[in-house]
């Protein structure tokens, strides 16, 4: 048997197994119970698939006992029917082992570990400190409706010349994401971030290629939470070399001290890392691409803007979008920080499109209130 043919066989038994173990959308925490026996399933590879494989399981998700979304409220009931408001947020220690491992194998990243070795990307798992909270952000106190409010916004040219600044830190909130330049263009974009999303790659590239505007490090404000999405084994190499406040000796990052580009803000107990599944929920219940039905289906993901957005709306009731993708994109320039105007690139990893008419839908719906400069 080849050795496809033997990973596909065992991921079978694996399906098997899962069946056996009764998992279900509100219990897959059972799993943690049928360890002993297990063995790492071997490797499923990207390319022994032509489209994005569809296991039974796909639609399966950790979940946790905490809700805080106050958007299935929302009139709109396909994504009342979409929603999880107990969808598991956080990857940190404990909550990786064989047989979970075995299940988030069959999934690509950043959607879970498809083609890693078990014994590369657990010890990273394993050092990323469980939140003391599960709630991201607490209610404001000076909030006398309990509502927590966040702006989130994107780098799009929409935001240059906008005067957006003033409205978007006058949020408890502000959530930023990738090349947040914010010196100089204070008025377009605000001066605040609360929390920074971002991957080791965007940030790593942003203060290279944004060094001469300003960026030089992730964002500094006193209290601020850094969020990663862990896309690919570049992450956890990543994770390991800043827990340990320890320079990278090989990997991707071979050379570089993660800790360097934290402008020394970075604290254990305000990192998070977000869990596959809620990647994968979200591409799975709102971002599903035809992407995913051609050869090329293993590299799309959703940007990391939305993810921003969709983690927005598990953490605050009131959210506000700025700096994203809209209809009428041709008018405006691809960065909100360019000095003259470039065209917007659609990168094939992306579906700009599909993204466009979701920030639309969304709304619309009322469930976001998205920046439009009408």
């Amino acid at each position: 048997m080849s050795s496809r043919q033997n990973a596909i066989s065992m991921a079978k038994e694996v399906l098997d197994t899962l069946h056996q173990d009764k998992m279900h959308h509100s219990a897959i925490s059972s799993s943690y119970k049928h360890t002993e026996n297990l063995t790492v399933l071997p490797l499923l590879y990207k390319h022994y698939f032509t489209k994005m494989p569809k296991w039974d399981f796909e639609d399966v998700y950790m979940q946790n006992s905490n809700e805080r979304l106050s958007l299935h409220n929302s009139k709109d009931k396909t994504f009342q029917a979409a929603v999880i408001q107990n969808i598991q947020l956080w990857l940190h220690k404990g909550l990786l082992n064989i047989s979970e491992w075995n299940r988030l194998a069959h999934f690509n990243n950043p959607f879970g570990f498809m083609g890693y070795n078990y014994t590369d990307i657990k010890p990273s798992v394993d050092l990323i400190p469980k939140p003391m909270s599960y709630q991201l952000l607490p209610v404001p106190e000076s909030a006398d409706d309990g509502c927590i409010r966040c702006a989130v916004v994107g780098t799009g040219g929409i935001l240059n010349g906008s005067k957006m600044g003033k409205e978007i830190d006058s949020h408890p909130y502000v959530i930023r994401v990738n090349g947040a330049v914010i010196k100089g263009y204070e008025e377009d974009v605000g001066s605040r971030t609360s929390v920074y999303v971002h991957t080791s790659f965007s940030l790593e590239q942003s203060t290279y290629l944004l060094r001469t505007r300003g960026f030089k490090n992730a964002p500094s404000d006193e209290g601020i939470k850094y969020l990663m999405i862990p896309e690919g084994l570049r992450d956890f190499e990543w994770i390991q070399g800043l827990i340990n406040k320890k320079r990278l000796s090989k990997g991707s990052y071979s050379g570089l001290r993660p800790l360097d580009f934290y402008s020394g803000w970075f604290k254990e107990d305000r990192f998070y890392v977000l869990h596959p599944d809620f990647l994968r929920y979200v591409r799975n219940r709102f971002l599903q691409s035809k992407s995913l039905d051609k050869d090329y289906w293993r590299i799309y993901r959703p940007t990391n803007g939305a993810f921003a957005i969709f983690l927005a709306l598990h953490t605050c009731d009131i959210v506000n979008v700025y700096g994203f993708i809209t209809e009428d994109y041709d008018k405006y320039s691809n960065y909100y920080y360019e000095t003259t105007k470039n065209k917007v690139i659609f990168y094939i990893n992306h579906d700009y499109n599909l993204e466009i008419k979701t920030w639309k839908k969304l709304h619309e719906s009322g469930i976001i209130n998205l920046y439009q400069r009408n």
